[in-house]
Parts: structure tokens; sequence; C-alpha cells
């Protein structure tokens, strides 16, 4: 869905290897009148509203660095956070930006709608364009084969914990849970020792609930869906579900784990997390730029593992990520503009090994982590290349801190997210996560069921 959620938060890049050539060559004829006639101009999402000073600073700087290099391009930032109900009514208005970002889940059906930008050309023109990850570029392919959106980061869902309250509590940092007997028996005992909440779901009713509990069906072999398109059938009420959602009212209503909030979106539970009042929660395993840049994480308290999987052969771990994508009513110059835009700040610090360590020294002086676990947009060699020699001698996020995830992520299954009325299908479980985290009698099958039929009527619906 969204990831640094989404996939929402822009790595905090530098000027890649491709502007600076740009830049050597634009001498004093690219600035004259008749450049300057021909000036684009074009609006592109920033970072999240309430980023520090020190992130907006350095994109700011990146914005002069590509104006710099590209002289015929003007750009205006605009903050920017997706969300499901904020998004749908700035793209029926018109008012998004020229250059966005989306979840995975939703290029192929905006793209499909029309209601994107064709960057089929711009992109295969690319020169790395064969070294994108198959899997993570079909996301922003629609059924006709066009490229609506470029895939700029990857991840897989984690179980995020704050490894001073493990501390606190008598539990080992250095061993996080391995399943979800272990999370509720550990979210009881720091609730107990500390008085904060054990474990936090996000319960808010813009589908963000609805992510998080598909993230712990998958973990235990359920899925939300078969088939794809129109006709897919919705399985919301399947058996996995139910067990999702009593161990939640367990937590919530037996042990008392789970503290006061039960109305957490991704931005509550991210500050509350890094405040320290959140003793472990389930988010995209890039999650950790967003502590940084906007809730001030003290580093020393993080932790991060892989989701716990039951011993199920369907069981895996919710993957997704973020594309960028261009309006549908941009010119044909303002699309190349934007295009220009995604490679310089999105994708050259995946790609390009000059840009790839002049981003790294960047991020680490403006004190921007650098490592954050991720999978790779690219093919894995390129992803190794990247992060274990390129960038290795940058690297600033805590290594031994995060090695629970690093080391079990890649022999873990990665599972998409129901790919047809995605955000439906969220948002219709939206209502019967709330029910369970703040109604102690709920009747959860029956709930279930009303939110099965809704999904699938909108399945259906194509919405």
């Amino acid at each position: 869905m969204k990831s640094t959620r989404v996939a929402t938060i822009a790595a905090v890049t530098a000027a890649s290897l491709l502007a600076v050539c740009f830049s050597a060559i634009s001498g004093a004829s690219a600035k004259s009148s008749a450049h300057a006639a021909k000036q684009v101009s074009i609006s592109v999402a920033s970072l999240i509203p309430g980023s520090t000073k020190a992130a907006t600073q350095q994109f700011n700087n990146q914005v002069k660095q590509f104006e710099k290099a590209n002289p015929g391009i003007k750009i205006k930032s605009v903050t920017y956070q997706w969300t499901g109900p904020t998004f749908a009514a700035k793209l029926a208005a018109g008012t998004l930006p020229t250059v966005f970002t989306v979840p995975f889940t939703d290029a192929r059906t905006l793209g499909a709608n029309g209601q994107l930008a064709d960057l089929t050309s711009a992109v295969k023109a690319l020169p790395y364009y064969k070294k994108y990850n198959p899997a993570v570029i079909a996301e922003g392919t629609d059924s006709k084969g066009r490229i609506v959106a470029v895939p700029t980061a990857a991840y897989a869902q984690a179980l995020h914990y704050n490894r001073a309250l493990f501390a606190q509590a008598g539990l080992d940092p250095n061993r996080p849970p391995t399943t979800w007997a272990e999370v509720i028996a550990d979210a009881k005992q720091i609730a107990q020792k500390t008085g904060k909440a054990g474990y936090a779901e996000m319960g808010k009713d813009d589908n963000t609930a609805g992510w998080i509990l598909t993230t712990l069906v998958y973990s235990l072999g359920g899925r939300m869906e078969t088939g794809i398109g129109t006709k897919a059938k919705a399985t919301l009420n399947n058996p996995q579900t139910i067990q999702a959602l009593n161990m939640l009212h367990q937590m919530r209503w037996v042990d008392n784990s789970m503290g006061s909030n039960f109305d957490y979106g991704w931005s509550d539970i991210n500050q509350a997390f890094a405040a320290g009042t959140v003793g472990m929660y389930v988010n995209g395993s890039d999650v950790f730029t967003n502590l940084v840049q906007a809730s001030n994480i003290d580093p020393s308290i993080y932790g991060i593992t892989t989701i716990p999987l039951a011993n199920n052969k369907n069981a895996g771990v919710l993957g997704g990520g973020t594309l960028a994508a261009v309006r549908p009513t941009a010119k044909p110059e303002e699309v190349a503009a934007a295009v220009k835009w995604i490679d310089f700040y999105y994708e050259q610090p995946l790609i390009n090994k000059a840009q790839a360590i002049r981003n790294a020294k960047t991020l680490v002086a403006s004190k921007q982590p650098v490592g954050v676990p991720a999978l790779p947009v690219f093919n894995k060699a390129q992803f190794n290349l990247s992060q274990n020699v390129w960038i290795k001698p940058f690297i600033n996020v805590p290594q031994a801190q995060i090695k629970p995830f690093t080391a079990g992520i890649f022999n873990q299954k990665v599972v998409p997210e129901p790919a047809a009325s995605t955000q439906s299908v969220y948002h219709s479980l939206d209502a019967v996560v709330e029910a369970v985290l703040t109604t102690q009698d709920v009747n959860i099958p029956q709930m279930l069921n009303d939110a099965n039929s809704a999904a699938q009527t909108l399945i259906q619906q194509g919405k």
C-alpha cells in the first residue's frame, strides 16, 4: 500500500551523475533567451508535511541542483502524503502535482482508467531500463503493456519494536518474537512492566487498518481475494482473518496490552513509536526513514524483525512499494521533464555508482539514514552492488539492530497485495478492525460477512 507507505515518503537524494553531465555541457547558450522561452514548469511531490528542517532543506538543495543541470525546467515542490481518501479527492479535483507517488496497488487500475500519463517511450529510453526487477516494473505496467508509473522503492512488511521498552520489560532486545504467540506474550509483558502499549495497530478509517489486518492474515496463510479484475472473488471472511481479529481482540480486551489509542493512522503510529509509547507495531520495512525525518526517533531504541509466519505453506509477508506517476493532463514536454525528474530524484541513487556515493555522503552530512531495509527495485545483482559495495562505507542505520530483519527477509515468501480493487478491499475491513478495538462483544464473523459483501460489490464495479 504505502510505505515510507509507504509510500509516500520520498527518499532524500542528491544530484544525479546524469545531471552533472548535463550541467557540464550547459553553457551560456543553454541559458539564452531562446532557451528560456522553451522553459517547462512542473510541480513535484516532495516530503510529507511535518518533515524536519534538515530534510526539507536537503530536498530544496536537490531542486536547485536539478534546475542548474536542466535550465529549461522549473520545479515547484509540493508537500505530499498519500492516503486513500485524500488521494481520491485530489485526483477527482485535478489538484495533484505533475509528478506524484502512488502505492503498487493503484497504478495499474489508474492507468487502465486513463488517470495516469503514458510514460512508456520515455522510460524505455532510460539506459538502465532492462535492469529493473521484472516483478517490480510490472507493478507500473497496465493491462495494455503501457508503463504508467516508475518504481522508486519496494518493501516488505515488518515488525518494528522498541529495544528500550524490551529491555525495561525484561525481554532480550536481540531476540525479538518469531511467532504471533510470542508477540502476544511480549506485548503483555511490556504493558505490565512499563505501562506502555506492548503492541499497537493502525485502526484509522483511511484504508490503513485494512492494510495492516491483511498483513496479519497473509502471515497466517489467508488471502483476501482470488482471481483478477472485476471477476475476482472476495474472501475477506476466511478463517485466518477471524484468527487475526481474535488475536487483536485478546490483546485489546483480555491482556490490555494495546494501550488506549485505537485510531492510529500511518503518521500517528510512527510518531507514537518514535516517542517511545509503543513497544511493537507492523509497518513497511523502510519506515525508518520517516521515523528519522518526521518523528525524530532516537536510533538507539529502534529494532526491526521479520513478520512472524505461521507453519502454513500459504503463509507469506505482504510486499508493496511506491511508484512515481505523472498527471494524465501533462503536455508532452511536461511528461519529458517529469521523467527527467524521476530519473534524477528517485532512480539515479539506486543505479549509478557516483550518484549512489554522492547521495550517501549527502545523507550522512545531513544526518539522514543510509541503508534502510528495502527490497530491490532493480535486479538483485544491482541491489547487492549498490548496498554491499558502493554505499557500504556510509551506511549509518545500525546494522546489528536491523539484522533480525535483513537476515530473514530473503527466506520469506513475499506476497503482493490484493490485485483487484485493493483500496476498496482495505476500506471494507477498516470498520471491522475499528469495531474489534472499540467494542468488546463485537460479532466478528458477522462483521466480516458484511465487509466481504461490500468488497465484492466494489470489485464487480471495478472500484
